[in-house]
């Protein structure tokens, strides 16, 4: 079985599996959208595209046979002629030439090295036909290869239209300004001074692969927000939308940027501060008391989760209602 016949189950798999996870993508749940970026998949899929095509190139090619119509040495040792040019004669035969080792032969003798020459030449072309078949099977992971591009190229059209249409590129210029307005009073009241809250359309700050949603300077004055944080936060605050969990961890990264402008450092802490203060901040926002308590508490269960490069966002055990980093002992509810 050729290499190309080997990878062909595999790239039509792919490529399977590449179009459920756009229309996942679009389709599904806001968080895959703000968990996973587009581009991750489409890049995998390329570089495994590339990598399939190369595979077949790479395949052990069959060992073309001569083309030389002309009797080759062996032949002419076999047949006792010796290596003399002048001693070939040529002789069309319909489409293709024939060389004849010819030593002043006539008639039927002429006819039978005529023959042995034909014989050559169907001996040459059968030896030939296994490196066109090669030649043209490499055709083949090339149309695949194209046509593989070609899908990824439509399903990554598909997704920048519908992101350009629903994210945070979707939210009109004005509004967006408002938004992050908005965000920035809401941070200068947790930070307790004046800060900027920014929304990194282009992802110079906050990367496009980090276990952070943004980035802040301890005691500084402004903070970075990735723009899946931004869109969140506008749907609550603009639109009075909810979106489960993805709201409230919009919400405690806000909080949390702003505690770092306010000069806390350690992570655990920052994320305890945030937790609490995002329940005032939610309400501010747009959330009833209630609801805003049970994200900012879902927070705080998923915080416990947390693992390997993100330990350190881990909370204190003195994080609880009493503790020493309860920042309103005297209430009973936590955050």
């Amino acid at each position: 079985m050729e290499t190309a016949d080997r990878v062909a189950f595999p790239a039509w798999a792919l490529r399977l599996t590449l179009v459920g996870f756009v229309l996942a993508w679009i389709f599904g749940p806001i968080e895959l959208r703000q968990a996973v970026p587009i581009w991750i998949p489409f890049a995998i899929a390329l570089g495994l595209e590339l990598s399939f095509v190369w595979s077949a190139f790479r395949a052990p090619a069959p060992r073309a046979a001569s083309l030389d119509r002309r009797p080759q040495p062996d032949d002419r040792e076999r047949y006792g002629y010796d290596d003399e040019q002048s001693e070939l004669l040529l002789v069309h035969d319909k489409d293709r030439d024939l060389w004849i080792p010819y030593r002043g032969e006539s008639g039927e003798e002429l006819d039978e090295l005529i023959e042995d020459a034909r014989a050559w030449a169907d001996e040459d072309e059968a030896a030939a036909e296994p490196a066109i078949a090669q030649r043209r099977s490499l055709g083949r992971p090339v149309r695949r290869f194209v046509t593989g591009v070609a899908i990824i190229a439509a399903l990554g059209l598909t997704a920048w239209f519908v992101e350009s249409r629903t994210g945070w590129n979707s939210v009109d210029g004005n509004a967006r300004i408002a938004a992050v307005e908005r965000f920035s009073d809401e941070s200068s009241r947790i930070a307790g001074k004046p800060v900027d809250i920014r929304c990194d359309e282009s992802r110079d700050f906050v990367g496009f692969v980090q276990h952070a949603d943004g980035v802040a300077i301890v005691g500084g004055d402004r903070a970075y927000l990735t723009p899946e944080i931004c869109h969140s936060l506008y749907r609550l605050a603009f639109e009075e939308r909810v979106d489960g969990n993805t709201t409230g961890r919009a919400i405690a990264v806000l909080a949390h940027e702003a505690w770092h402008l306010r000069g806390e450092r350690d992570e655990g802490r920052t994320e305890c501060y945030a937790v609490q203060s995002g329940v005032a901040l939610g309400q501010r926002l747009g959330l009833s008391e209630d609801r805003a308590r049970q994200l900012m508490r879902q927070q705080l269960t998923e915080n416990a989760l947390r693992t390997g490069a993100t330990v350190e966002y881990r909370v204190p055990p003195d994080c609880r209602d009493g503790g020493s980093l309860d920042l309103r002992p005297d209430d009973s509810r936590f955050p």
